[in-house]
């Protein structure tokens, strides 16, 4: 089956991206208002752009009265966001952080999160992720005809557990499997990881 998108509409062609462009990684957003009122949220449209300089991409919708999402007001506003990398576990109180709030309510207090200081940067971090990136806000690109936000950040700092990190000959191994990292499918499907394998490239 061929489908031509010039003929579906835009609702049409997001559910069709988003259950055959998968599995996708969500970055679990906090930011911060002027007002200092932290604002969390999940996104799936979401990639690493380059490592040198090591930038970060979230794509952002509207809120559904065409307003523009917490995030982007926030991150316009103050240029810093903490990026955590979501695990299976967190999938519960990353799915309830979607739900739309008031500007000025936080979903760290609405979901009864808890925050520990993230050393070397500027906002806390989610205690239960077990990696976090600290970011800057280098650019802000509207695209399209809604249009969507896209959020282009350097990382500064990044946390990693103890436990999902071992380092030698100043190469790092980051354990996936206890990273334990959801992806989100299409619709309301996520997924876990399967057994990690290894396939070796050609020099």
């Amino acid at each position: 089956m061929n489908i031509v998108f010039d003929e579906l509409s835009a609702n049409q062609i997001y559910h069709l991206m988003t259950q055959t462009i998968i599995p996708r990684p969500v970055a679990w957003v906090l930011t911060e208002s002027p007002q200092q009122i932290l604002n969390l949220a999940p996104f799936s449209y979401f990639t690493p752009l380059s490592s040198s300089p090591p930038l970060l991409m979230i794509s952002v919708g509207k809120k559904p009265n065409g307003d523009k999402k917490d995030t982007v007001v926030n991150a316009n506003a103050t240029n810093k966001l903490v990026v955590h990398i979501a695990s299976v576990g967190s999938s519960e109180a990353m799915t309830a952080t979607a739900a739309t709030l008031e500007y000025d309510q936080s979903e760290i207090e609405a979901n009864a999160l808890e925050l520990t200081p993230f050393e070397g940067f500027a906002l806390p971090r989610l205690s239960e992720a077990k990696v976090a990136f600290g970011c800057e806000l280098v650019d802000t690109i509207e695209i399209g005809d809604t249009p969507q936000t896209l959020l282009i950040m350097q990382v500064n700092v990044v946390h990693i557990d103890d436990e999902l990190i071992d380092i030698t000959d100043g190469k790092a191994k980051v354990y996936a499997e206890k990273l334990d990292p959801i992806s989100r499918l299409g619709l309301g499907e996520y997924a876990g990881l399967t057994a990690p394998f290894t396939v070796s490239r050609p020099k």
